[in-house]
Parts: structure tokens; sequence; C-alpha cells
């Protein structure tokens, strides 16, 4: 495993686990997948040096935190336990009422990373931050992250809070490469995190997908599995293609690879079971080369989806036979 030195946090695994899925149903996970698999990945992860989990109030509706914990029993405080406050009336004494809720969830005393899960577009982060400062100055979480947040943003988070807001956590893959131009150089310059969540963009850079095979069920929605995007993404899979065949690799474990082959940047890709699990963390002992990580990035950013008018519309067209 690798890991990342992050001032105000242990050292982080680059692979990090997604537990938005402990307890969720929409994926098909429930109640008898949180008492079986989902400690069994955790356990395993722990085995595989995995230290970062990030989690938050709403996966779940609270189950993911309290699973998580109990998962990790003994050892949650030996990890980067990342969880996050969904920031509806954010309001110093609701942050800091919701913080220990979530730190009763998950069973500890100090949540490591508590981050603030979209930028409430209507509350600045002036009156959102200085309830994360006072949880800070109480030792009630060990770091402040935000979620979702541009730089612009993130910059003016950093001066909300007097102090360094050390990791984003962002949509960020080869599939949606935006982070590279500002929050990567960004986070390499200041020492920051960015966490890359859907960093497998829900299994589209598995390299199996295509105009005739389409995923059903709740991926069917994903403007990326249209089937003009499903053409347009072919050179950037057939990239991916030929660097995993290169290292002897998976599609999928090179798309990884790429993500924690940049500066500041951890993946936190989740598992629905051990084997995949097992899978995501191989991806840390891969080495691309400098020269397969840049044939990476200029297909990443060559790859143009199209808009999510777009998107609806050639789904209508589909669906009525024109």
């Amino acid at each position: 495993m690798k890991f990342l030195e992050v001032d105000g946090l242990g050292p982080v695994s680059r692979i990090g686990l997604g537990t938005w899925q402990f307890g969720a149903k929409e994926w098909g996970y429930g109640d008898a997948y949180a008492a079986g698999a989902a400690r069994d990945i955790v356990a395993r992860a722990r085995a595989l040096g995995v230290t970062l989990f990030d989690t938050a109030e709403v996966y779940g509706f609270g189950k993911s935190e309290r699973i998580l914990g109990e998962a990790l029993g003994d050892e949650r405080a030996d990890v980067v336990v990342a969880s996050k406050v969904f920031p509806v009336a954010p309001f110093p004494p609701v942050v800091r009422r919701r913080a220990r809720a979530s730190a009763k969830r998950l069973g500890l005393r100090t949540i490591p990373l508590y981050q603030v899960h979209q930028a409430n577009p209507v509350v600045p982060d002036s009156v959102i931050m200085p309830g994360m400062r006072s949880l800070l100055d109480d030792g009630a979480i060990g770091a402040v992250g935000v979620s979702n947040y541009s730089l612009d943003r993130w910059r003016k988070a950093d001066a909300a809070l007097g102090r360094p807001v050390v990791s984003n956590q962002v949509h960020f893959s080869l599939a949606h490469p935006g982070p590279l131009d500002d929050l990567v150089p960004f986070a390499e310059r200041e020492n920051r995190m960015v966490m890359a969540y859907s960093p497998l963009a829900q299994g589209l850079l598995g390299g199996k997908y295509g105009p005739d095979n389409r995923p059903g069920g709740v991926r069917a929605t994903n403007p990326l599995f249209g089937t003009e995007n499903l053409r347009r993404v072919e050179p950037l899979l057939d990239t991916l293609r030929g660097v995993a065949a290169e290292v002897g690799a998976k599609p999928a474990q090179v798309a990884l690879a790429w993500l924690i082959s940049l500066p500041g940047v951890v993946a936190i890709p989740g598992a629905s079971s051990v084997d995949q699990l097992e899978f995501n963390v191989a991806a840390a002992d891969l080495d691309l080369g400098t020269a397969n990580v840049d044939a990476l990035t200029a297909a990443a950013r060559a790859f143009r989806p199209v808009s999510i008018a777009r998107f609806v519309a050639d789904t209508i067209r589909e669906k009525v036979g024109r």
C-alpha cells in the first residue's frame, strides 16, 4: 500500500474505501449485506493496509456510519475515518450537534476528518466554518475537509476557517478529469488532499461496456452510459486497455493507479465484496510509468461527453424507436 502524508491526519492510504453502500438499498444492498459482507470487507481492508474509510451522515441515514464503526471495532481509533455533514441549516450549533451524532454512531470521540458534504449555494462558508473551527478547538474532530467544492470556494473555506481545509472530495476519474486543471495543482502546492469519488465512473472504466452492451438499473440514467458517450469514450478505453495489457493488470486497476499517481490524490472506490476490495487495493502496487500516465492523461482530456440535454434527447428518441 502507498500512503499520503497530510497535515492534521495520520498516514492516509492512497486507496481508501468508500462506504456509501453500507445500509443503502438503491443498489441492492441492505441489512443482510451490512451484517455480513460489509464487516468482512472492512476487516480485509485493514489487513491490506487501508487506513482511509469514507462515510457520511446521509449514507443510509446514519446506517453507514454505524455499520462502519461496528466493523472497525477496536481499530476505529487507529484509522482515518472521514465523515460528512450535509449543509442544511449549517449554523454552528447545528454543525456541532450533527458532528456529535456522527461520532456517536461511529463509536469515536474524535472524527479524524469531518467534511462539508456540498457547497451550500445560499449559506457562505463564513457561516459554516465557525462551527467546524469550534469542533477543531474542542478536539471533536481532527481536521476539516470539504466535498464538491470549486477551487475558489475551497480557498474561501480556508479563509473562513482560519486554518487549512486539508481535503476536497470530488468526482474525479479518467472519464471526469476536470480536477486536473486546478484542484490537483493546488493540492500539490499547498500539501492538501484531493479525494476522488466515483473513480471508476460507475464501472465504465472497467472496459466492458459499449454501445451494444449498456448497463441497466441505476447506471442506465448515467449520461456516460448513453449511446453517443459510449462511442466517444472508446478511444480512452482503448488506451486504458492497452496500458493494462502492458502492465499485466485490468483496466479498472489501471484507472485507479492513474489517479493515485497524481500528487496529493487518493481514491475511495466502493466495494461490494472482499474480492472487489482486494482487486481495488492491488492497484496501489502498480507502476504505470511516466509515458503511460501521460498517455492516459491525454486520452482523458480528449474525451468530450455530450451534454445532459443531448443525452436526454437521445434517450427519448431511442425509447420511441426513432
